[in-house]
């Protein structure tokens, strides 16, 4: 058996074993031990009688009071005693130094104490003295920056250790006195490369150097904060006295007031008990804590929700009805609607509140309406866009584990109308986004449904508030672009846009009294003949509403303005205005005058569109060039009137006879369909006929009749469908100043709409087919059918 370099056995020398717990020496070391044990203390005096030394090992289990061989390290150190101490309890204390590192080879058990026999471990310099002395200076480096950080190791440590010579001596040393686990400690004890023992030594130091300033930051942010603490706790002793000394209220007062605000509240019992519940816990709190500031705002907003505050709702009927003309000229349903409200609730004790939507392009005067039912219905008013809301929180509120958590929209309105039945009006619905924050539209189901919201649930206050009684109104420009799930819930009142003769009196009984009351002029000053008006209207303002009306207005308004601050206290009465004193004011009109379309062109075609800022008319055009028989769409056109087109293009292939048309006239020729304004997106079923009308007057070579638009959606087997927007079509067809409108059949119920004077200037057909749109059109295809008189018998 080959004998390992490192170890130079003790042949014939045996040597006492004492065993220890937890306890790892190395060579040079000087230390204090306690024995106790009787084989241990046999062990020691037998080295003191003998003057042999004795052997020092570490155990694998420091429980084991009589350890076996298995239950021992191989490796441990040969020690001399320098002296004894006998304590009154029989246990010796030794001072013992250790010399040099050994092996047990063999573990030899007595009667009274166990003796082992040895072989020394010399180390091995597998390295250079150059690079061993720099891994020598390294570690001492590190260890010096250990002993100054900590407060472990006396820094008195480090004057001996400097003195030391030899790397192996200086690992030893500072494995000495470095603070490790034991079984770190037995690890470095056993290594014989003096190389690898001091890179060992190197990467521990470096550790526990890191770990050490981990604690030294930890240990400074705990003393400022402890010392911020009791600054506070200073401070707020201080001002505790000097509110004393002033005579102001102190935390007892805060409290009795919460408690007394809470009996006033007039709360339901459940919300009543958790608030007192609230105010107990904040009682108990320390002022001034984050936690404390977080309750009290809770509690406050508890207390301020009106749970019970209502107005007393004025039934007058004639009242009601004469505050909305005041405030508003026309919009009969909405009026209607509101009286029916009205008469209701006279009628009948329920206080359930409706849901009202108005639909309409912009300028109508929806979010006004607002305002003239509260003043009819002598309510609160409370007004919350929608506008952009992508984050339910701004609906439901956010969790009170946030910083800075506030209830939502829903209930901060409530608080600031201070009444449980405002007018609550939520404007812009149609406008709602949805992200991953959540689906706003969808915790408005809960605000909006009658038999939801008579227990509404916030997120931040949690407790359950009571909405049936507002009366909820909604506003949108599109009501398509409204989740079905919310319109369900709501009733659809629709606001198409004002006619002419509608915007000129809502000019003269609104606009303009008060745009001059505004500038600070005088009905002598400005004065408006029906011409300037008119011009007004037709030129500078082509819309639904009457937004742009009420600009135009307040700009020659200010005008007038600067004329008579300029003369200086000359006379400044001045003649009406006419046509031509708006076009000197103003400029040059942006809109053009209207066409009246008493001219048309083949392969042209006028239709009617419905968009969210009103009706429009819509010119299309079809061109035919030589090609592969293809049809070509431009214009920006949607999926669905693409394939109006199709559908349009179809049909005439497949009738091209009954209307005197080549059969084959798509062979060699391509069909190209454009819808100016091309840069607009345009969808939607309703210009199949239109677009029917153009392809076939390009065919024929044939002009539409004048003044003549149609809207329709068309089947291949040429039926006409009917369509929606009926009122905002026929308004933009009145606009645009055309004399007749090819309607279907179907929409003959949409009719009743229409102002009286928009159908005295119109002529609208009703029609079921495309043949008859086409025969009035372009006077093509086969003669209706008449029907035969039978004979009476």
């Amino acid at each position: 058996m080959a004998r390992n370099p490192d170890m130079s056995p003790m042949n014939g020398n045996r040597l006492p074993l004492l065993p220890m717990k937890d306890v790892v020496l190395f060579p040079g070391m000087v230390v204090p031990l306690m024995v106790g044990r009787q084989r241990s203390l046999v062990a020691v005096e037998e080295s003191l009688a003998t003057g042999k030394p004795l052997f020092l090992c570490t155990q694998r289990d420091a429980s084991a009071e009589e350890p076996q061989r298995e239950q021992l390290y191989d490796v441990g150190v040969r020690a001399d005693v320098l002296q004894t101490l006998r304590g009154p309890d029989g246990a010796l204390k030794l001072v013992i130094e250790a010399t040099e590192r050994a092996r047990i080879r063999r573990v030899i058990p007595g009667p009274d104490f166990d003796e082992v026999q040895i072989a020394r471990i010399e180390h091995r310099e597998d390295a250079s003295a150059d690079e061993l002395n720099a891994l020598a200076r390294t570690a001492m480096g590190h260890f010096e920056n250990y002993v100054r950080m900590g407060q472990r190791v006396s820094p008195e440590v480090l004057v001996p250790m400097r003195s030391l010579e030899g790397p192996a001596i200086i690992a030893d040393a500072i494995c000495a006195h470095f603070s490790l686990k034991p079984d770190e400690r037995q690890a470095l004890l056993e290594l014989t490369s003096t190389r690898e023992l001091l890179e060992r030594v190197c990467t521990l130091l470096l550790r526990e150097i890191d770990l050490l300033q981990i604690e030294q930051r930890t240990n400074e942010r705990f003393r400022q904060q402890s010392e911020q603490g009791g600054r506070e706790r200073y401070l707020q002793e201080q001002l505790r006295i000097i509110q004393q000394e002033l005579g102001a209220k102190d935390g007892s007062d805060e409290i009795g007031d919460l408690r007394a605000r809470v009996e006033a509240a007039g709360m339901p019992k459940e919300v009543r008990e958790r608030t007192l519940r609230e105010i107990t816990r904040y009682e108990r709190m320390p002022p001034l804590s984050p936690e404390g500031a977080m309750t009290q705002a809770y509690i406050e907003w508890l207390v301020d929700l009106p749970w019970s505050a209502r107005t007393k709702d004025k039934l007058d009927l004639a009242r009601a009805q004469k505050v909305l003309d005041e405030d508003h000229y026309g919009l009969p349903k909405v009026k209607d609607r509101i009286l029916e409200f009205l008469a209701v609730r006279k009628l009948s004790k329920s206080t359930r509140g409706p849901v009202l939507c108005l639909v309409g392009p912009p300028g109508v005067g929806k979010t006004s309406l607002g305002k003239s039912i509260a003043r009819a219905m002598d309510r609160k008013f409370v007004r919350v866009s929608l506008g952009g809301i992508r984050d339910e929180a701004e609906i439901r509120g956010h969790r009170r584990t946030y910083i800075g958590a506030l209830p939502g929209r829903i209930l901060q309105s409530m608080k600031r109308a201070g009444v449980i039945n405002p007018v609550f009006m939520l404007d812009e619905i149609d406008k709602l986004n949805a992200d991953f924050r959540g689906d706003p539209a969808s915790a408005l189901l809960e605000v909006l449904d009658p038999e939801q919201n008579r227990a509404f649930s916030d997120h931040y206050l949690e407790v359950d508030f009571d909405l049936h009684e507002v009366f909820f109104i909604t506003t949108a420009n599109n009501e398509f672009e409204i989740p079905e799930a919310l319109v369900d819930r709501m009733e659809v009142v629709r606001i198409p846009g004002y006619t002419p003769y509608e915007k000129k009196s809502i000019a003269e009984l609104f606009l303009i009294p008060r745009q001059v009351k505004e500038s600070g002029l005088t009905e002598a000053q400005v004065k408006f003949t029906p011409e300037a008006i008119d011009t007004l209207i037709a030129r500078y303002t082509r819309e639904a509403g009457v937004r742009e009306l009420d600009r135009q207005i307040a700009n020659v308004c200010r005008k007038i303005a600067r004329e008579v601050v300029s003369k200086k206290g000359k006379s400044t009465t001045r003649k009406p205005l006419g046509r031509d004193d708006i076009f000197t004011l103003l400029g040059p009109a942006p809109q053009l005058e209207i066409d009246p379309l008493t001219k048309s062109e083949p392969g042209v075609g006028i239709g009617l569109a419905w968009t969210p800022d009103g009706g429009d008319t819509l010119t299309i055009e079809t061109t035919l060039t030589r090609g592969k028989g293809e049809l070509k769409l431009t214009g920006h056109l949607g999926e669905v009137m693409q394939e109006s087109a199709q559908a349009a293009f179809t049909f005439l292939r497949a009738n091209a006879k009954r209307f005197g048309v080549k059969g084959d006239f798509w062979k060699g020729n391509d069909v190209h369909v454009h819808v100016p304004e091309g840069a607009i997106p345009k969808d939607g079923p309703s210009a199949g006929s239109a677009i029917t009308i153009s392809i076939l007057s390009a065919l024929l070579q044939r002009a539409a009749k004048p003044g003549l638009a149609v809207t329709g959606e068309i089947t291949l087997r040429g039926r006409l469908l009917p369509v929606g927007g009926v009122k905002e079509k026929i308004l933009a067809a009145h606009r645009a100043k055309l004399t007749r409108v090819l309607l279907p059949q179907a929409n003959q119920k949409d009719l009743v709409d229409i102002p009286a004077e928009v159908m005295s200037e119109l002529e609208i057909i009703l029609v079921t087919t495309l043949d008859d749109v086409l025969r009035i059109a372009l006077g093509a295809g086969p003669p209706r059918k008449r029907k035969r008189k039978r004979k009476r018998t």
